[in-house]
């Protein structure tokens, strides 16, 4: 049995990898914002719910995180798995009490911040796994990074990539950082879930008229998280760009100057 954190555990794509991983008796922790939703997610589980905890988090934030890690740290000695799978949709300009995008804090940084902080328990597992869920935007795309990690004004248009790009920098990062610790970056795919809440007009238009042809379902979506999560049989590190088809994957090479640049920036915005 493995003990999986799932970071945005408690709607979307990131319930449904709960409930594929507890049908294997994995034990897991869901981190979320809302406690609400969170004593949801719980009551949703049915029986396997004895093998589920929530922690109520706000991994907006470098305290937010730093709290998340250390009650982690408090209740568990080990941890086999950490998954990612929250993520915020918003073109707007807004910033965080850190004076940072919300985009950009919790699509890559949160995942860089906490991952860190629990780097010591982590490496208490036999073959630990940390699983970045993304956009679609393989390793292979090109990127400015001029303007990480302030991006100001935020543009989406300009932004989206670099971020999520460097989602597949600290995957690279950690495979050569923490011999033996497997990780990997998941495509979400388009699945219907919560993030669209906060989404243009017009997104949320597209989504509700198209959405039947074009959307994957949360089961297709959550695929290969899980099977990146529960199998030892794939080399690191690895990007999964196809919803539902594990057995596609592009291994993540990248300029390793632009990585070690990028880890640096990281490390000074949170001390992680």
């Amino acid at each position: 049995m493995k003990t999986i954190l799932i970071a945005g555990g408690n709607s979307g794509i990131g319930l449904q990898a709960a409930r594929d991983l507890l049908a294997d008796g994995h034990q897991l922790i869901l981190l979320g914002r809302d406690p609400r939703k969170g004593e949801a997610a719980l009551a949703s589980l049915g029986t396997a719910t004895d093998r589920a905890s929530f922690l109520a988090a706000d991994l907006s934030t470098h305290g937010g995180v730093r709290d998340a890690a250390q009650r982690v740290l408090d209740q568990h000695d080990r941890i086999d798995a950490l998954v990612h799978t929250t993520g915020v949709f918003t073109s707007q300009e807004s910033r965080t009490t850190d004076g940072l995008h919300p985009f950009f804090a919790v699509n890559y940084l949160s995942r860089y911040h906490l991952t860190q902080l629990l780097l010591p328990v982590l490496r208490q597992a036999g073959r630990p796994v940390v699983v970045m869920m993304t956009a679609a935007v393989p390793p292979t795309d090109d990127a400015d990074f001029a303007r990480f990690p302030e991006f100001a004004p935020f543009d989406f248009g300009r932004d989206r990539k670099p971020i999520q790009l460097a989602n597949h920098h600290y995957a690279a990062h950690l495979a050569r950082a923490e011999p033996g610790l497997a990780t990997a970056v998941v495509n979400a795919g388009a699945a219907k879930t919560d993030i669209l809440r906060i989404a243009p007009w017009y997104m949320r238009a597209g989504a509700k008229i198209l959405g039947p042809v074009l959307f994957d379902s949360v089961e297709t979506s959550a695929h290969n998280v899980v099977e990146a999560t529960r199998r030892n049989d794939w080399l690191t590190p690895l990007y999964w760009g196809k919803p539902g088809r594990f057995e596609q994957h592009t291994p993540i090479t990248l300029d390793t100057t632009t990585t070690q640049q990028l880890m640096d920036t990281s490390h000074t915005l949170t001390g992680a």
